[in-house]
């Protein structure tokens, strides 16, 4: 029997290796929509969570108004808050779930457009890299099911990549192509420009470019040791550095007009460059010590490189990094080597450095993984490391999609957003003590302070002054929410706003471990 299963098996592997010489587009958008299929759909109903709906919560009344984003305060720039405002023109929670659906498709799909780049020559190039991201968006591991910054900047890293590779490639042979590669290179600048203000630390665009250029430089200066004093040798060296300079010069056209673009559109919003700089830049300096201090942050980096193993991504790495070295895709997709492992160091930089350490950190190392997959291939035969890395992962990622979908991720704040919306009357506002804007959000009620996330005040308002003044004034909440630990959490001096509780509210339930309080004083 063992005899007869070796050659059905041989056949199968066969049958499947044609099928991705043949076809190799077709597989990667059946990729792409059966990651949408499993890793998404499922969960497009799920009540969002805390970040998500405070993000929707900004992006819906982005306008002039009393703080950075109309009447909210958020660190995060605004490509990010345009982005959410278009899922919320898509159906508002479940819109924004399917924005991230479409990130999820068109990532698959470029990742297999990079692969195709890489190696135009090779048919089965898009592939491997198009797996690598169906598998690793799809994966609960790297924070699936969760509309994210990362999710929403992948798109753009990608197509940076895309755009970064075919510039640098463009004139290194012909004077021609200079025009080409001062297009490709304004696209690269520009996608480049527009993740870094998606979020502040996807620079993944910009680390390629860099290292390519660089890569590039050392390259010319070899060639030109090895052939000193020829006409040919000298004159090619000198193109390849003009190309590179019309490179370099292309993306920061790109992104100097983006950034342009995005600043002018913000103010038109009510978002001045000044207070964008402080939120976007100067905040992150700020919190980055703060967020170190949380006693949850030890457990979160715990957790999180524990899903990370469980991914099975470290694994995928260290086979394509073996592989990469084995490459035979050409003298173009070897020396991009470099450059990938630049981009993967980079991310991993930037992971640890994010100081909360969410799960969904790790989805910002995907566009490094699927560059890496797309500079080692898929082997011509089925066999060897990479197909049982690509399977391990694949059967990792379908077993936390189980987990999940049986094992829901509990939100008993759902419990206390019922409670409000039930009894809240026309004109009530609401404050959360501090963050889970997802009650606000499911429950309809607006919050008269500006800050919906918990590391703000931690940074911004640690003594409380500013929420003791909105609720001594006219526009305090009609109903206060605090969790059972109080407001005196890590980080907060309560002094200032604790006694206006004891003055103008009175507490009327305990629901699902939050205390609820509702005003009890005329105004």
């Amino acid at each position: 029997m063992a005899l007869a299963e070796r050659p059905a098996r041989a056949i199968a592997r066969g049958r499947i290796a044609d099928l991705l010489r043949q076809r190799p587009w077709q597989v990667v958008l059946a990729m792409a929509a059966l990651a949408c299929v499993l890793g998404w759909l499922p969960f497009l109903g799920r009540p969002l969570s805390p970040d998500e709906s405070g993000l929707l919560m900004v992006a819906r009344q982005w306008g002039p108004g009393d703080s950075l984003y109309g009447d909210y305060w958020v660190d995060r720039p605004p490509v990010l808050i345009a982005l959410v405002a278009v899922g919320n023109l898509m159906g508002g929670a479940s819109g924004l779930r399917l924005l991230g659906m479409v990130a999820v498709f068109a990532s698959v799909s470029l990742a297999g457009l990079l692969g195709r780049t890489v190696a135009p020559r090779t048919r089965t190039a898009p592939v491997l890299p198009a797996a690598v991201a169906a598998l690793l968006l799809a994966t609960p591991l790297f924070g699936g099911t969760v509309v994210n910054a990362e999710l929403l900047g992948l798109p753009l890293l990608l197509g940076g990549m895309i755009a970064a590779i075919r510039s640098v490639r463009s004139t290194s042979m012909q004077p021609s192509s200079e025009r080409t590669a001062l297009r490709w290179g304004m696209v690269a600048g520009a996608a480049g420009a527009a993740a870094v203000l998606t979020k502040q630390n996807l620079l993944d665009v910009f680390v390629l470019l860099l290292a390519l250029l660089v890569a590039g430089v050392i390259r010319s200066g070899r060639s030109g040791d090895a052939a000193a004093g020829t006409s040919d040798s000298a004159s090619h060296g000198s193109l390849g550095l003009r190309g590179r300079g019309t490179t370099a010069l292309g993306a920061a056209l790109g992104a100097g007009s983006v950034l342009t673009v995005v600043v002018i559109g913000s103010a038109a919003l009510g978002t001045g460059p000044v207070d964008l700089w402080s939120a976007v830049v100067q905040f992150r300096w700020e919190a980055s010590t703060v967020a170190t201090e949380s006693p949850a942050t030890g457990h979160r980096f715990g957790l999180m490189l524990w899903a990370l193993v469980g991914s099975g991504a470290p694994l995928l790495l260290v086979v394509l990094l073996r592989r990469a070295r084995q490459a035979a895709f050409g003298e173009p997709s070897r020396h991009l080597l470099a450059p990938a492992l630049a981009v993967v160091g980079w991310e991993a930089v930037a992971v640890v450095a994010g100081g909360s350490y969410w799960l969904h950190y790790l989805t910002g190392l995907l566009p490094g993984l699927v560059l890496l997959a797309a500079v080692s291939g898929l082997p011509q035969r089925l066999r060897g490391s990479v197909p049982v890395a690509v399977g391990l992962i694949a059967v990792s990622t379908l077993c936390s999609i189980g987990w999940v979908l049986v094992h829901p991720i509990d939100r008993p704040e759902q419990e206390v957003a019922s409670f409000l919306a039930a009894r809240a009357q026309p004109g009530d506002t609401a404050v959360v003590a501090f963050g889970v804007a997802s009650i606000l959000e499911s429950s309809g009620l607006e919050s008269p302070y500006p800050h919906l996330w918990s590391l703000p005040v931690r940074v911004r308002d640690s003594r409380l002054h500013e929420l003791a003044t909105v609720m001594a004034g006219p526009d305090r909440p009609t109903w206060l929410v605090i969790s059972g630990r109080g407001l005196g959490t890590w980080g907060i001096d309560t002094t200032a706003a604790q006694r206006y509780i004891g003055l103008y509210y009175a507490r009327v339930a305990d629901v699902a471990g939050y205390r609820i309080f509702r005003e009890d004083v005329p105004r």
